[in-house]
């Protein structure tokens, strides 16, 4: 992960799914912030869970931080 914030969750759909990418590539929808957990750890961050997630400064949320899963 090259970047300072190499995970991008994009603001909330309308069924409260959040793109999410790393580094510059889309890896899917997510739900809740286990599913970003599961991202990054395909990502190659093995040890991350959803703690990691909520207080990672490598994570840049978009309209929300963790806890917004509808639209704003």
């Amino acid at each position: 992960m090259a970047t300072d914030h190499p995970v991008v969750v994009y603001p909330p759909t309308a069924d409260g799914g959040r793109r999410v990418r790393i580094d510059d590539h889309f890896v899917g929808i997510a739900y809740g912030v286990l599913d970003i957990a599961a991202f990054v750890q395909e990502a190659g961050l093995q040890d991350w869970d959803e703690m990691d997630v909520v207080r990672s400064s490598l994570i840049e949320w978009r309209s929300g931080g963790p806890d917004v899963w509808t639209p704003v």
